[in-house]
């Protein structure tokens, strides 16, 4: 669920790449949309009243990817902000925030050790 369709919107398929390939327009406006990148799809959707909570509090979207720092790079040319990279669990993770407080993260595979921070790793 999605506070702001448009904002959402401009999130994900401007500054994440994804492509919007099906949506529903019941009022000449988009409450529902399937996003897609690659092999990742994610639905999006507005509902008609919302309550006051917060949308996205406690929740984290792991993605698996091939090349998550690639991606680091193509969202900050994008103007997103994104966390410096780490290394956990012998992946690259690459984590931000979308507009209504999701987590996401980009993750890939890396023999770099363990805690390991992007900007360390690019001294040596």
């Amino acid at each position: 669920m999605v506070k702001d369709m448009e904002a959402s919107l401009n999130f994900y398929c401007e500054g994440l790449g994804f492509k919007m390939t099906n949506q529903w327009t019941p009022r000449g406006k988009v409450e529902w949309c399937w996003l897609e990148r690659d092999a990742v799809s994610i639905m999006l959707q507005q509902p008609r009243e919302l309550n006051a909570e917060p949308l996205g509090r406690g929740v984290t979207i792991c993605h698996q990817c091939g090349d998550a720092l690639a991606l680091y790079h193509e969202f900050l040319d994008k103007g997103v902000f994104v966390k410096e990279p780490f290394v956990g669990n012998g992946m690259w993770v690459v984590s931000l925030q979308d507009p209504d407080g999701y987590r996401l993260e980009f993750e890939s595979l890396t023999d770099v050790p363990e805690e390991t921070t992007y900007s360390n790793w690019m001294k040596k």
